[in-house]
């Protein structure tokens, strides 16, 4: 019985002894099949050759009761039926679902059910939806409730708490190089800067693998100057601070100021009295 509920996805309550709230129904359908179609003393070979017969008794038992006044209603089941038949609905055509096990809902980013302790795939286009999983000897299985009724979707062997199960196929191919992703906007704030150009984009990889500070400050500082000066030189000016790893506060100011004063007839080569190269004024006073 353990096992059968198990399989089920069913919880075995045991009654309390000496409760009749608790069995009271059940005790007394067995006491009234005794009394009225099973006497004590009655040997079932010689009453009912057969169980059609037995059946058929139980028929026209039910009848005769049903007929009678019930003496807390005052009224006859029958008649009652006949008013809550209005307000039943049919079995459904599918199978009963705790047939199916119990209900999870597959990860979103992961693709993944938990069941008794462990982990398993399913497959991505699920992500998001309900699923039901059961175990079925040293399986578990995955399935899903769909409008052409139940399919099984999954199926691995039992793992323990620590070692999910995957199956390649249940996820998506992977497009593009893990290790070289383009940025993508994830607020609107960072639309607005990536779309100033290729050179936004670099900028903002190169800073956060050197783990520069206040990016996003930055970020906005970036998108402002472009609003005045122009997309296409503060696209221009990010390469080139992300080339020449110039992410701190200013940088960006100071390339497209340099840009300037070269546009307006100065030089862009290097000298004793001019660097191209990033100053080390940021540093005075650090360890003070």
């Amino acid at each position: 019985m353990v096992a059968a509920a198990r399989f089920y996805g069913l919880s075995v309550k045991t009654c309390v002894p000496y409760d009749p709230e608790s069995k009271g129904g059940s005790e007394a359908t067995v006491r009234v099949a005794k009394a009225d179609l099973v006497p004590t003393a009655a040997n079932l070979l010689d009453d009912y050759e057969n169980f059609a017969e037995l059946d058929v008794a139980c028929e026209a038992f039910c009848e005769q009761i049903n007929a009678r006044p019930h003496r807390v209603t005052r009224r006859a089941p029958v008649e009652m039926l006949a008013e809550e038949a209005s307000r039943l609905h049919p079995l459904p055509e599918v199978p009963y679902t705790v047939a199916f096990g119990v209900t999870r809902t597959v990860g979103l980013t992961t693709a993944m059910v938990a069941f008794e302790g462990g982990s398993y795939s399913a497959p991505h286009r699920l992500a998001g939806e309900q699923v039901w999983v059961r175990a079925h000897g040293e399986d578990v299985i995955v399935v899903q409730v769909g409008p052409d009724g139940p399919v099984e979707v999954a199926r691995h062997l039992r793992t323990t708490p620590g070692n999910p199960r995957l199956d390649d196929s249940h996820f998506e191919p992977r497009v593009g190089d893990p290790l070289n992703r383009s940025p993508k906007a994830a607020t609107g704030a960072d639309a607005e800067f990536l779309a100033l150009g290729a050179g936004a984009a670099s900028w903002l990889v190169e800073a956060g693998e050197t783990g520069a500070t206040r990016v996003r400050s930055k970020m906005a500082r970036a998108v402002a100057l472009a609003k005045i000066i122009g997309g296409e030189r503060v696209d221009w000016a990010l390469g080139h601070a992300a080339v020449m790893g110039r992410f701190a506060d200013g940088d960006l100011e100071s390339i497209l100021d340099h840009r300037a004063t070269a546009e307006a007839g100065g030089s862009l080569r290097a000298s004793e009295d001019h660097s191209l190269q990033g100053g080390t004024k940021r540093w005075d006073g650090f360890g003070r």
